[in-house]
């Protein structure tokens, strides 16, 4: 259970406006019936009139309606800091299941299946997943989904030129009736009264959503490690924006995301023509871009060790992935190879079994989406120069994925992960660790034996052997993945210096 709420700490939270605790909790003010972020523009109200929830759930379950000023529908989805998957067995899989749970209500799961099912797919009760979600959110996934439709379709209104009936849909309500009942009982008004903007955008225009986060974030950090990665013809990687083709049930189009400046949040243009979809495109690229880590909570924790206490570097995020499927390729692609030599493979697999991209107006550097599993699985690739033994590896995954599409989604552990990933021949510890962190965000994944944290350890003057890094990590737990990525960027930072010579680091070469 996640500790109770500190009602003094809250409200000294919102006296001065923390943007640490930005989307950690809500507060109901009773005397005016309206729930708001502890970062609204607001007069302060009075403690007496306070109550602080864990979530906007649980703060309109009990009454309240969503802020018309700080606009609780753009507030970061932090999970609180007590989350993280880790190998601690039947603990880790309590911690996890409500972050992965809440990430699939965001995709709209609950929009098509029942509670039972969900709680079904992570090989639970829906009694223990109600409980786990009332322990730590103070409210059961139905409520959490309810207000996942409400705050998603404001956010649409607000921000977007979407048709009153594709916000609907895209919000994941059931008819255009239910959507605009639900918004004239929780606004008072009619979804229509809501916009304030005129509908100026073309239809083929894309839509554009800010995706929140709470500081410190490394943008500069991100836009390198994409940079280093981009696939032409797949990606496009600058320092200022990002951008990609995307494929969901047989629909194409393409996302582009970029950071403002001085502003707690990325923005996302999405051209994709099925609104139905909108929101599970949102929850990859909040995934994608690791917005609803606790970036302060992380830091906290992981400064408190004096080997990172001076050197520590602010901001840095998980680079996560599209497609859990998309990067397992990359990562089998890239062992034991330097990053050119992976992009090369990679690009040549792209160029050889994707399909054509085709969407009118998209970037014209744009031109493959990945190749399905199913032709992967059935695919050569030593014909365009993959080493036979990760051409099985990559063959038998990808068939794996045929077999059962849910493959990524059903892993909930990180020891599930490694289990799961290591029961195919030519993945190993590095590679499943690697690929728990990026396509799963497993924040205890730290790849053992890699050269690079090795160096980067070095580098902070702790020369370790592989066994004694492995034991000192346990210290960092459950955020072994935030740390490996301060021990990558300690060593790119050495040997940009010319402090440390040989082989490059996990950030330059993926080695099983």
């Amino acid at each position: 259970m996640s500790p109770a709420l500190d009602g003094d700490v809250c409200y000294r939270a919102i006296q001065t406006r923390d943007r640490r605790f930005d989307g950690l909790f809500f507060t109901g003010v009773s005397s005016t019936g309206i729930f708001c972020r502890p970062v609204c523009p607001a007069t302060v109200p009075k403690r007496e009139n306070c109550t602080f929830y864990r979530s906007a759930a649980a703060a309109q379950r009990a009454g309240y309606r969503p802020c018309l000023r700080c606009r609780p529908e753009i507030a970061p989805q932090l999970w609180p800091a007590s989350y993280g998957i880790n190998s601690h067995g039947a603990n880790s899989h309590g911690a996890d299941i409500v972050p992965r749970a809440l990430r699939r209500i965001g995709a709209g799961a609950l929009d098509e299946i029942s509670v039972g099912d969900l709680a079904a797919q992570f090989g639970v009760s829906d009694r223990y997943l109600r409980r786990r979600f009332t322990e730590d959110l103070g409210t059961a996934p139905s409520q959490v989904a309810k207000t996942r439709r409400l705050l998603f379709a404001k956010q649409l209104i607000t921000d977007t030129s979407l048709t009153m009936t594709e916000i609907a849909i895209a919000a994941g309500f059931k008819s255009i009736r239910s959507f605009n009942r639900t918004l004239q009982e929780t606004y008072g008004c009619t979804p229509t009264q809501l916009r304030r903007h005129q509908q100026t955008a073309a239809p083929t225009d894309p839509i554009t959503l800010k995706l929140s986060f709470s500081p410190p974030y490394n943008w500069e950090a991100i836009a390198a490690f994409r940079q280093g990665r981009a696939t032409p013809g797949l990606t496009v990687a600058t320092a200022e924006r990002y951008c990609r083709t995307i494929e969901l049930e047989g629909h194409q189009g393409w996302i582009s995301v970029e950071p403002i400046t001085r502003q707690n949040y990325l923005l996302a243009r999405i051209a994709f023509p099925k609104v139905s979809l909108l929101a599970q495109i949102v929850a990859r690229l909040q995934q994608m871009f690791d917005l609803n880590a606790n970036g302060a909570a992380i830091e906290e924790q992981l400064r408190q060790d004096p080997l990172f206490e001076h050197r520590f570097q602010s901001g840095l995020r998980i680079p996560g992935a599209w497609d859990g499927f998309e990067l397992a390729v990359r990562a089998i692609v890239g062992q034991q190879v330097s990053v050119a030599a992976a992009n090369r493979l990679f690009e040549r697999i792209v160029t050889r079994y994707g399909k054509p991209f085709a969407v009118p107006q998209a970037p014209a550097e744009l031109k493959y989406v990945f190749p399905q599993a199913s032709v992967l699985a059935g695919a050569d690739l030593t014909e365009v120069g993959v080493i036979r033994a990760r051409a099985v590896a990559i063959s038998r995954l990808a068939q794996a994925v045929v077999e059962n599409p849910r493959f990524f989604d059903q892993l909930m552990t990180l020891d599930q992960v490694i289990e799961v990933l290591y029961q195919l021949k030519g993945i190993g510890p590095w590679t499943a660790h690697y690929i728990a962190m990026r396509a799963l965000q497993a924040t205890d994944a730290f790849p053992p034996g890699d050269v690079g944290l090795l160096r980067g350890m070095a580098a902070l003057g702790e020369g370790l052997t592989k066994a004694e890094l492995q034991e000192y990590s346990t210290r960092w737990q459950p955020w072994r993945a935030y740390a490996a990525m301060q021990l990558w960027a300690m060593d790119s930072r050495s040997r940009s210096m010319g402090q440390s010579s040989g082989s490059s680091s996990a950030l330059e070469v993926l080695s099983a």
